[in-house]
This record gives structure tokens, sequence and C-alpha cells, in this order.
């Protein structure tokens, strides 16, 4: 039973909207740049990509607007807009038919921080921190399901960067387990003054001030990431139910493996190479006919050098080409291996593969990594990578259907 995408959504720091992403990608323009959610002067690390032009006043409710935060408006857009894309309508299923399935990985601070500051400014009662999250994490299914009567099976993943692909697996599952239509994907958002305490407590932020410099994975001047907001949401359905239809299909979700890196100091190798390899077996298919690898890309010397040892040894040196597009929106939370997944079926629909920007690579990684410009190429089939702090690792195959 083939699964496969009929309708995406994306919200990045350089295109809000598919379409505009997608042309600001292919034009390599940056969405980074200083932060202006909150003064940073005094934080080492002051850039982030942030989101421009969103009015969710334009697209929702009022008594949504002070019911929600901003990541959560966010996320009930863009489930509307990738129905919408889907031409999926309230009726088409009954609503046991349909289920949702997202992920979290900074979720809750910006709920959390605005109840601390009514307490410190007003006292009286509070949420605490531990409820914010819990009741972040709770709201990512549990809203859309109100919103679209997604009564079908639901939950929310939490797995660092790389809980945007397992989302959209566990979304596969319930799609094979007999569940029509899914809605699955990741946005992230932390960009508030106290995730970004929490941001930095990781250790892996650039500290650049230059938005052309900061964020420089495979690189020999890499010095850290960019974190960024954003993501994007997906349906997914049963092949043969969308063709009935008559749905636009926008490829095949083909292919998931995961591993869990071994305890630091245990002396065993780290397992991103076995999650890429079981990616491909679930798909069917060989190293030889994957077209573009969407990297992780973490701009850490160690973990690029894993990550480009993992793709040489199943792909050999120079290989296939790799990209990494988010280099221009910074890393997403959970938000970036769903962005990932949909550049990725654009880069099938357009025969191209975005370029990685202000990158020189360094050739000790030996890889065939896309920078500059766009590089036009037949792509059928593309690898997502994406790896989450701790020791998470996740890729998934996507291909033209």
């Amino acid at each position: 039973m083939s699964t496969v995408v009929t309708g995406m959504a994306v919200a990045a720091p350089n295109g809000l909207g598919t379409e505009d992403f997608w042309t600001a990608t292919l034009a390599g323009r940056t969405g980074l740049g200083r932060i202006t959610r909150f003064v940073p002067d005094s934080y080492p690390a002051r850039l982030a990509g942030e989101i421009k032009g969103f009015e969710p006043g334009q697209h929702l409710p009022g008594r949504m607007l002070t019911q929600t935060d901003h990541v959560t408006r966010l996320n009930l857009v863009l489930s509307d807009w990738a129905f919408a894309d889907a031409g999926v309508k309230p009726d088409d299923h009954s609503d046991f038919d349909k289920g949702v399935v997202t992920a979290s990985s900074a979720g809750g601070y910006e709920f959390g921080e605005r109840e601390l500051r009514n307490m410190w400014s007003k006292g009286g009662q509070y949420v605490s921190a531990y409820q914010s999250f819990a009741w972040f994490y709770a709201v990512n299914s549990g809203q859309l399901s109100i919103r679209h009567n997604l009564c079908g099976p639901s939950g929310v993943v939490v797995s660092d960067h790389a809980g945007g692909l397992d989302a959209l697996a566990q979304a596969r599952r319930q799609v094979r387990r007999g569940t029509p239509l899914m809605l699955s994907g990741a946005v992230d958002s932390s960009l508030c003054s106290w995730g970004w305490v929490a941001h930095l407590a990781g250790g892996r932020i650039s500290t650049s001030t230059d938005p052309v410099r900061a964020y420089r994975p495979f690189d020999a001047s890499a010095g850290g990431h960019v974190p960024g907001e954003g993501g994007a949401i997906l349906v997914l359905e049963e092949e043969r139910a969308a063709r009935e239809r008559g749905a636009r299909i926008h490829g095949e979700f083909a292919g998931y493996g995961t591993s869990f890196d071994p305890r630091p100091g245990g002396g065993r190798p780290p397992a991103l190479r076995r999650a890429v390899e079981s990616a491909l077996t679930d798909a069917g298919v060989a190293p030889a006919e994957v077209d573009v690898v969407f990297a992780d890309a973490a701009a850490v010397a160690d973990l690029d050098a894993v990550e480009a040892s993992a793709l040489r040894d199943v792909f050999g040196p120079g290989g296939v080409p790799v990209t990494a597009p988010k280099t221009m929106t910074g890393r997403l939370g959970s938000g970036t291996g769903a962005l990932d997944v949909a550049a990725a079926l654009l880069s099938i629909r357009d025969a191209v593969i975005p370029p990685t920007t202000n990158v020189t690579p360094d050739p000790a990684y030996g890889l065939d990594l896309v920078v500059g410009e766009p590089r036009r190429a037949p792509v059928r089939t593309a690898l997502v990578v994406a790896r989450g702090h701790g020791g998470f690792n996740s890729a998934v195959v996507v291909r033209a259907a």
C-alpha cells in the first residue's frame, strides 16, 4: 500500500506559503537576520530566522487569537492551507477516517513566558512551566483535531530536530493501518527570550553577527547553526483512494528509517548510516537511484563529519548531490525535516536542486554539495536526513508517484 502526499503548506523565514518559499529558496534569498521579537543585546547569539508578514487575524477568528500563541496560530493556518492544496473538503471523509500527527521540539516557551510575565505583573493565578509545555504538546494535535474534525488517530512526536520526519512516518503507519487521510508534519518556534536561553544551552548556536557567515555547514569555518521558526504541514493519503477522488499527487512517501546514537564515549560508532540504509531498504531503492540528499547540516565540525562519513559510506565520495537550503531559513526545530520534505517534493516537481548558500565546501568532507546556484537535474527520488540533540537520527525517502 503506497502512501502519497496530496497537500502541503509551508511557512519559513524566507517565504510565507509554499510558492513564496520555493521562489525565495531557488533565488538564494535568506531569511536570517537580527532578532526582532526581543532585544538580544545581552545574549551571545543575536541572529535568527523569523517569519515575516504573518497576520493571523486575517485567517483566524478573534477568539482563537486570544487563546493561542504564535506557533499554534501557524499550525492552524497551515493546516487550512494544506487541506486546500489537497482539495479536501470537510465532508469528503467521515470524522473518524482522518487523523493528525505532528511534532514539537521547543514549543511552549512563548506561552509559558507569557504566563510567567502575567504572574510577575499581576499576581494571582498562573500556569506553571510544566503545564505550559504539556498544553503546547497537546494543542499541536488537539487544536487541529477540533478545527478539522479529525477524530481518527492522533498524537505528537517529540524527538527534537528529527521530529518532523518521525511524525510523517507515524502518519504513514496510520494510513497503512486503514486511516484514509492523515494531517502531519511540524511547525516549530521558540523565538522568545526564555526559549532563546534554551537554544543557547545546547551549545550549537552560531554567535556570528553576519547573516552571510553565521550558518555554514560542511565549511571549514562552520561555527554552529542559526535557529529559525516555521516548517510544513502535509496531507498524506492512501494512493488508490487519492487517485479515485482525482487528487493531485505531489509524490510518494516511500521509505523511512530511524536509529539512535550510542552513549558518547561508549566506543561504538554513530548510527546515522543505519537510519539512511533502513530508509532506502524500506523504499526498495538502491543508493544509485537517489538523485539528491537534503542534509541535516549541523554546522558543527564533529557532527558534519559524522553526516559526511555516513553519506560517503552509503553513496561513495561525491556519489550523490547534497544540499542544505536550511542555510537560508535556519534550523527550525522539529519543523526542519518537514520543510525539507516539502522542498524535496518541489525539487521532484520542478527538476531542480536548490542551493546551499554562503558555504565554501571543505573538500575533506568528500561531498558533492550544491552551492551558489540551483542545479537543474532530473529528480525522481530524494533522501531527507534529520538528527536531533541527544542521538536521534531519522531519514525519509520521497519519490515521484
